[in-house]
């Protein structure tokens, strides 16, 4: 079987009334990619989800799955099977019933339906729960028959809208290597959405940044941690995020907080800035930017200071925190190569 489930939007457009929702997207993806659409909540992530099911009609533009123009085409004759946030099942149905429900629909015969089931139960390791109805099961065990609903009738689309928001902390990391098993093993492209940035960076190959409607960067999640193309991507980016602080550069340097520290690829460049700089890439040194400990959060392995910079609060990601309290005045630098540089009214990386 070739694999299928390329997806192409083209200068897709989504308005409501007078609002905009989705301004002009363009997106490729791959078959067999595990692709994320990440951003802050209203970005037009789950929009262009529901466009993509069908659920949602487009203003402009148009939508390609595998190189046939399914723009206007109904949910249904697309092939796609969406996983939503609530999980959707029939509380009157047992489990067996909610998974067979699609190919029942579709007229599939009892007994290729009762195969499919069993399959579908056993690759989510739900194969014991099957004469249960939702209301019995944990949050776990309904995204998960929610799951095995949706790869029952191996569609070439998988789409997926903050599946794990709903799972406790534990559940979630456990879901999500169980997600990118799952969609390995089958092969399927999967379209992802998540607000969580630790989410995306885990189980996507790819990924798009969505930012008030717009896609303002695609790519890798270690690509796009290394080199987010704007501060406001940089400042969604990361656990904790980049600190962005105002800064002016002069000769290979940056001057801050009447520090000046070199940093790489500011030669012959000069003016006002924006630093971008990690957490875990700041250190405490003899000399460099003064700050103040304002806060010490504790995390047991590592800590987060908090600290006041030049009247701006950062944050330093550390594993010697022992030494460190509140209060207490120190010197911060970072290495060179680890400076991030935006430009001050744009935003842009320089």
């Amino acid at each position: 079987m070739s694999q299928s489930g390329s997806v192409r939007i083209e200068g897709v457009v989504k308005k409501h009334g007078s609002f905009t929702a989705l301004h002009g997207l363009d997106l490729d993806i791959r078959p067999g990619e595990f692709f994320a659409l990440l951003g802050p909540s209203g970005s037009g992530k789950t929009t262009t989800l529901r466009i993509l099911a069908g659920l949602e009609s487009v203003s402009a533009g148009r939508v390609m799955l595998d190189d046939a123009d399914v723009t206007h085409a109904d949910p249904g004759e697309r092939d796609v099977a969406m996983v939503f946030q609530s999980y959707a099942l029939y509380p009157h149905m047992t489990v067996a019933e909610n998974i067979a429900f699609p190919l029942k629909m579709t007229g599939v015969a009892a007994a290729q339906r009762d195969e499919a089931v069993k399959d579908a139960a056993g690759k989510v390791g739900i194969g014991h729960l099957l004469a249960r109805r939702p209301g019995q099961l944990s949050g776990g065990q309904q995204q998960r028959c929610a799951l095995a609903r949706a790869i029952v009738r191996k569609p070439r689309l998988f789409l997926l809208d903050e599946p794990l928001s709903n799972l406790d902390a534990k559940l979630r990391i456990e879901t999500r290597a169980e997600l990118r098993r799952l969609q390995r093993e089958l092969g399927v492209t999967v379209v992802y959405v998540t607000h969580d940035q630790e989410e995306a960076m885990t189980v996507a190959d790819r990924m798009a940044v969505f930012m008030e409607g717009r896609v303002v960067q695609v790519g890798t999640p270690k690509g796009i941690y290394l080199r987010p193309a704007s501060a406001a991507v940089a400042s969604f980016i990361g656990t904790p995020p980049m600190n962005l602080l105002p800064a002016a550069l002069a000769d290979g340097q940056v001057e801050l907080a009447g520090a000046r520290l070199p940093v790489e690829g500011a030669a012959g460049r000069h003016g006002n800035v924006t630093l971008g700089v990690r957490p875990g890439d700041l250190r405490i040194a003899a000399d460099g930017m003064p700050a103040q400990i304002e806060f010490i959060e504790d995390l047991g392995d590592s800590a987060i200071v908090l600290l006041r910079l030049a009247g701006q609060q950062i944050k330093m990601k550390t594993e010697q925190a022992q030494s460190l309290a509140e209060g207490q005045q120190v010197f911060l630098r970072f290495d060179p190569a680890a400076a991030h540089l935006f430009d001050q009214d744009s935003g842009m990386r320089l």
